[in-house]
């Protein structure tokens, strides 16, 4: 079956419409300009703030015109990822997507699900002419991905809603109310390099077919990170054999958790047996070690052209020991709400390259304290190294509200239509909310959308089923919301 011909089909032809437009964090000129075309056709009042978010305003259906405004929000952004082996242009390609039994997945790439399922959904509302609603505020921001400048630089003069709906969580049973803030560190060392030894061969490691995942929603499953398990490798080696690095590409995005990882390192030829023994029997270790979390786990090894220059031993030392020192995974999990992670960290990206090696990391927490902790932890580990570190993209969590209104209100009618207790949850990834919340006092914010696995990857997939059951939900909360005053 297509795509198009899902149900409901508004919100499927909507998803494929926006899927078809490019819309990396940081280039979305494009999906900015379908957004406001869009309302604009609609003959809606359409906006662009002074950074780029678009606000699109629609009135109440008849008889709705006394009730609340509803702020509905998604970001327009996707994480754009693929496979290794994926030939795809991102910048100019629509998302290519399929359907596989209850789910709709992308070829080789990310579906764009987060957000876009969401985006989709609030314009179904906006383009239809039967459904029962209050007055709509729609929130589209931008750059939710790579450090929340949207919402971080949001208008609040165009907003009058005092309830903000978010669809932007992963699980369909699920109401969130609160999330973790993030910070990102970033590292420079720069290094003098080293010509070849004569009779010197190179060799490049790969490390791929990890799941990696999301960085905040996926940090708990101890799914290995590609950049320390070579780092952990390369160490291993640094103890028994003589060898050079001369390159590392690591990772990807930075809220991403790394699937692969290549390094070129130069040796001897007279070493290249046991090099090669060597790295085989890492591998298997590694291997064994991860089978649950990570089956398709492959370390391999090929030959490769000499590079020009390597980095020195001394250098490589200090890389080899700071980077396996680094806090990686779950730091601290929530004394307060079973099974949360309060703080954790993710080395994102490692490049050795050129008389460069670089970090990129990002830390999380739902305790402002713990955030500075976990990111002082990483910032002092580096440093220590003779790191230049920067620490930028800093924004607040959402701290949980439990007798919030509209969470009452929701937790009924989930009740009501499903027959059962909705999860209530606090989660670690980082939502927009707590920032919307800064810049728009007093709102009365949840968050909740269809059931997604594998955002940030190529392997993300959207339920089908799932989203038929959030559409039905959100309708049925839009009819109920109180009337204001």
């Amino acid at each position: 079956m297509e795509v198009r011909n899902l149900e409901p089909k508004a919100l499927w032809n909507h998803f494929s419409d926006l899927n078809a437009v490019p819309r990396a964090s940081k280039k979305e000129a494009r999906v900015i300009t379908f957004m406001l075309e869009f309302g604009q056709q609609l003959g809606l009042e359409t906006l662009k703030d002074q950074v780029g978010n678009v606000v699109i305003k629609k009135p109440a259906s008849p008889g709705m015109e006394n009730r609340q405004t509803v702020i509905i929000q998604s970001h327009l952004d996707m994480v754009h990822q693929k496979n290794g082996d994926t030939v795809f242009d991102f910048d100019h390609q629509g998302i290519e997507m399929f359907v596989d039994q209850d789910w709709v997945k992308a070829k080789g790439t990310t579906l764009g699900a987060d957000n876009g399922i969401g985006v989709a959904t609030i314009m179904s509302l906006l383009a239809a002419t039967d459904l029962v609603h209050p007055p709509l505020e729609a929130m589209f921001t931008i750059d939710e991905e790579t450090g929340m400048t949207g919402a971080k630089q949001l208008d609040p003069l165009n907003f009058s809603g005092k309830i903000l709906l978010n669809l932007d969580t992963e699980e369909d049973d699920e109401l969130t109310i609160g999330c973790a803030g993030g910070l990102d560190t970033n590292s420079l060392y720069t290094y003098t390099e080293e010509n070849l030894q004569p009779g010197s061969i190179a060799c490049e490691i790969t490390i791929k077919g990890l799941l990696g995942g999301h960085s905040g929603m996926d940090i708990h499953k101890g799914r290995g990170n590609a950049n320390k398990l070579m780092n952990r490798l390369l160490y291993t080696l640094f103890g028994s054999l003589n060898y050079h690095l001369a390159s590392i590409d690591g990772g990807s995005l930075r809220n991403a958790i790394p699937r692969e990882s290549r390094a070129v390192v130069v040796l001897a030829g007279t070493d290249r047996a046991a090099f090669l023994s060597a790295v085989e029997n890492i591998g298997a270790l590694l291997k064994e070690e991860y089978k649950t979390v990570e089956p398709g786990m492959q370390v391999l090894v090929s030959e490769s052209t000499l590079p020009e220059k390597v980095m020195g031993k001394t250098d490589l030392k200090k890389l080899l020991n700071a980077v396996y020192a680094l806090p990686n995974g779950v730091f601290r999990m929530s004394p307060d709400i079973e099974d949360l992670v309060e703080a954790s960290s993710n080395l994102a990206r490692l490049i050795v390259k050129d008389g460069q090696f670089i970090t990129q990391s990002l830390q999380r927490s739902s305790v402002e304290s713990t955030k500075l902790d976990v990111a002082t932890a990483v910032k002092a580990g580096l440093e220590n190294m003779g790191c230049e570190i920067s620490q930028s993209g800093d924004y607040p969590g959402w701290k949980p509200d439990p007798d919030s209104d509209i969470l009452r209100l929701m937790v009924k009618l989930y009740q009501d239509t499903f027959g059962k207790e909705p999860k209530v949850e606090a989660c670690h990834a980082g939502l927009e909310c707590g920032i919307l919340g800064s810049h728009l006092p007093g709102l009365d914010m949840i968050s909740f959308g269809p059931t997604i696995r594998g955002a940030h990857s190529p392997d993300e997939r959207v339920q089908i089923s799932s989203v038929q059951k959030f559409w039905a939900y959100l309708l049925a909360v839009l009819k109920e919301i109180p009337a204001a005053g």
